[in-house]
């Protein structure tokens, strides 16, 4: 049997073999089966949360979710990214004709076949991203979508060669790489975090003998983690949100609506063009918005009727009654579920599938009339400072 790729670790009277691989890898999914077999653990740990998990076993079920409750919940920028990474590491697996994530799919089959307990080791998804998205400002948030999606999308292609060295990077890692070195605080959520969840959950696995499913760009830090004792429910908390974009928010809407008034009750011309910018900015931006994702007319219309009240309240967006007027004429079929998987490998298959159409003139409906915000807010600061 190949050591290659595989660390061993003693610790307190128990034998760690930790398999480090590439999601994306043939070569991976042989080498697991390989070593479950001969090892014969008491407990396989794979690098999945029970949403991926479920995801695996079960397959997508895309046909189940309620576009209304997504968009309702305010996750269309989350599922869209999901969407998108899921995206560039399904494009991978199939230059390759194999599956995503077969080396996780292999550890779940050969746990089963050895009769080994099974642990899912890694935290939830979810928790990680909303980690991530907190500890980045205005630009970081910004700077992190156009990293993610000019990666999916890039027509590149990559060797099997390559493929192999990027046994070194986590499949969501190989897309930030770049990124972690502008903002490194990213790192710190996305893998010393999982590192340290991983390393706990691996060691509080049943038995003498655990193999561990993973990928290679975390067995540095759980060699180094696994010695150490971690607080999972701290790791599983969301930090608080701060109050400065809060109090921000409330503040623009109430000081653009302050001078406003102020500028109607001394000269009420000059107040009608500031309403008319405001509306203007606003409105025709976050229109584009929903234009650009190849809205319906009327999605195109709320977007643009909605957006100058939307943004003088913090607590609606714009996106969000445009996504609904979207969906609801035109409303994802089965079908459209169905070819998700398929559709986000490339920029057209975004725009062309009703579900991502939504989430798109959600996220380019709300980028508008951020925009238009700041534009419109200035105007009318402008045109202030102009009559008085």
């Amino acid at each position: 049997m190949s050591e290659e790729n595989i660390t061993r670790l003693h610790l307190n009277g128990k034998e760690y073999i930790l398999i480090g691989t590439a999601h994306v890898s043939k070569n991976s999914a042989e080498q697991v089966k390989e070593v479950i077999e001969a090892e014969q653990p008491d407990s396989v740990c794979i690098e999945l949360d029970k949403g991926r998990y479920q995801s695996i076993t079960e397959g997508n079920k895309w046909k189940d979710m309620d576009i209304f409750k997504v968009i309702k919940e305010k996750k269309a920028t989350l599922l869209l990214m999901n969407l998108a990474i899921s995206s560039f590491q399904n494009r991978m697996a199939k230059q390759f004709n194999i599956k995503a994530g077969q080396e996780m799919i292999q550890g779940i089959e050969s746990a089963k076949e050895t009769g080994a307990k099974l642990v899912l080791a890694d935290r939830n998804i979810q928790i990680t991203f909303s980690r991530i998205w907190r500890n980045l400002g205005f630009k970081g948030k910004t700077m992190l979508l156009s990293q993610v999606f000019a990666g999916i999308f890039s027509n590149e292609t990559i060797t099997e060669e390559e493929l192999e060295k990027m046994k070194n990077q986590d499949s969501i890692d190989a897309i930030l790489n770049d990124f972690t070195e502008v903002f490194p605080q990213l790192k710190v959520p996305l893998i010393d975090e999982r590192d340290q969840y991983l390393a706990q959950n691996i060691k509080k696995a049943p038995g003498e003998k655990i193999v561990a499913v993973l990928g290679a760009a975390h067995i540095p830090g759980i060699k180094e983690e696994i010695h150490k004792e971690h607080d999972l429910k701290k790791l599983t908390e969301l930090p608080p949100k701060s109050k400065a974009p809060k109090v921000i928010g409330w503040m623009i809407p109430i000081i653009i609506l302050g001078i406003i008034a102020f500028t109607f009750f001394s000269n009420p011309s000059a107040g009608m063009q500031q309403t008319v910018s405001w509306a203007l900015w606003n409105g025709g931006l976050a229109a584009l918005g929903a234009a650009l994702a190849f809205g319906h007319p009327l999605a195109i219309l709320a977007a643009g009727l909605s957006a100058p009240f939307t943004s003088l309240n913090p607590l609606l967006a714009a996106g969000w009654f445009a996504g609904i007027v979207q969906a609801y004429f035109r409303r994802p079929s089965v079908r459209d579920f169905e070819n998700l998987s398929e559709d986000v490998f490339t920029l057209k298959g975004f725009w062309h599938n009703k579900v991502t159409r939504i989430l798109l003139i959600i996220v380019l409906t709300n980028i508008g009339s951020s925009i238009g915000t700041f534009i419109g807010g200035a105007d009318v600061i402008r045109l202030f400072i102009d009559h008085f």
